[in-house]
């Protein structure tokens, strides 16, 4: 097989956009997946794309994000389904309104456009939410991308760029010669590239082993729900302050309810089993902050695997150690943040001057 200028192990979000922004930029690109480009988390995902994240500290990454979202035609392709849309954070009790506004104050430092609005305001905004709420956390920076038709986009996308798509490749070794880097499938087919990315997703910690790195990448087998079509019931993107939820309705009548309930699964096998219990709590919840979901029925439950890393925080940028390696994963919000940080990483490789020392892997090597 062809010597390439960078080989990209992972093709799912981060792995796509980094390889795309390299090509576009004249290199020789491989994006190398044990599966289908996008049919891992990438392709399972909920897709939301929000500012109403965990990791406060990811927020201006997650604008530069979303403003890539609602741009694809100059990126990516006109052909994916991207929404913006109001997003409303929801408090029920004084205890989630506190909750609410401390964590609101802290996404705004870093740059959030979050304000604390009244229950009356909430149900103007969207008349469908439960009328019991004390307040809402609203911003406009809000909505979702339909995460199925992520690789059809983007396998045109990278093709188009003189990518070359290599699926159902598993690696097996990766060993380094030359200032080449040598990368091997359990079948024994071979890749040459002189510069590498591992964006392995639940599979980075196993990839960096093969390069003598060792962190913990902690695997969750998270769990959605789409139910069957219906008239309008939502009229934002709807999450709760204190319990895990996401909730949006696409324009085909389906809602989407996730928010991070575990079902089961593992990395060895690629194993995942729903978990009938958080599946009943996850809808619970739903109809909670939306009453007439009620009335609804589930259509599919699916899970998908994400991966977190023991600070909770990305890993991207180079690899110590190693000359022209380098590694981008375990993104909170990835869908909103993952093509801007792709985009980062490729300028870093490019030689550009980009700063990734709030994702330096180096803090979490044992």
């Amino acid at each position: 097989m062809d010597n390439f200028d960078i080989a990209v192990i992972g093709g799912g979000i981060n792995g796509s956009s980094t390889a795309l922004n390299l090509a576009k930029n004249g290199l020789k690109v491989c994006v190398i997946d044990k599966g289908s480009i996008c049919r891992g988390a990438s392709g399972v995902n909920a897709g939301t794309l929000t500012m109403h994240m965990t990791r406060a500290k990811l927020i201006p990454y997650a604008k530069k994000g979303w403003e890539l979202w609602m741009n694809t035609e100059k990126w990516l392709s006109t052909e994916i389904d991207v929404k913006q849309k109001k997003g409303l954070c929801l408090a029920f009790t004084e205890e989630e309104e506190k909750l609410l506004n401390e964590r609101s104050k802290i996404r705004k430092e870093y740059g959030a456009d979050i304000k604390i609005i009244s229950k009356k305001e909430a149900l103007k905004i969207d008349p469908n939410i439960n009328s019991k709420i004390k307040c809402a956390a609203y911003c406009e920076m809000d909505g979702h991308v339909s995460a199925n038709q992520t690789g059809y986009v983007f396998s045109k996308a990278l093709r188009a760029n003189n990518v070359d798509i290599i699926e159902n490749f598993e690696v097996s070794e990766v060993n380094s010669k030359n200032n080449i880097y040598e990368i091997i499938c359990n079948k024994g087919e071979k890749i040459n590239a002189s510069k590498i990315v591992i964006a392995a997703g639940v599979h980075l910690g196993k990839i960096l082993k093969l390069l003598n790195i060792n962190i913990n990448i902690k695997c969750f087998p998270q769990q959605l729900i789409v139910t069957e079509r219906m008239p309008e019931l939502m009229k934002t993107v709807v999450t709760v302050a204190n319990g895990k939820l996401s909730l949006k309705q696409f324009e085909s009548g389906t809602v989407l309810i996730g928010g991070g309930w575990p079902g089961i699964g593992n990395i060895e096998n690629d194993y995942t089993e729903t978990k009938p219990e958080n599946l009943i709590g996850n809808m619970r919840l739903a109809c909670h902050a939306i009453p007439n979901l009620k009335n609804s029925r589930v259509s599919r439950v699916w899970l998908g695997l994400e991966a977190e890393t023991d600070d909770a925080m990305p890993v991207i940028g180079e690899l110590p150690n190693l000359k022209n390696a380098y590694v981008i994963g375990s993104i909170h919000s990835g869908y909103t943040s993952g093509p801007y940080l792709g985009l980062l990483l490729s300028e870093k490789i490019l030689g550009k001057e980009t700063d990734l020392s709030l994702f330096d892997i180096k803090r979490l090597i044992h």
